[in-house]
């Protein structure tokens, strides 16, 4: 079960960087999926630098969306050289 809501809260984490990042979004599926990496990605690179949000469900959709953010950004920079 926790397996689903991780998904689900990823998911809403990259539909919300695709609304953030204007231009980066990849469409409803790929921005579902971007947001199940971001989330993985923020679980790993935001405890690391200190910053720990909200606990919780609200924090794990700011973290989702944040690290979201952060791989649709990385993926511009790439996709720009």
């Amino acid at each position: 079960m926790s397996f689903l809501i991780w998904i689900i809260v990823g998911g809403l984490g990259g539909w919300l960087a695709g609304l953030i990042v204007k231009g980066g979004g990849f469409g409803l599926i790929g921005n579902v999926l971007l947001g199940i990496v971001g989330a993985a990605v923020a679980g790993y690179i935001l405890p690391l630098v200190g910053l720990v949000l909200f606990s919780g469900l609200i924090g794990a959709i700011i973290n989702a969306t944040i690290g979201a953010g952060l791989v649709l950004v990385a993926i511009r920079v790439i996709k720009s050289i």
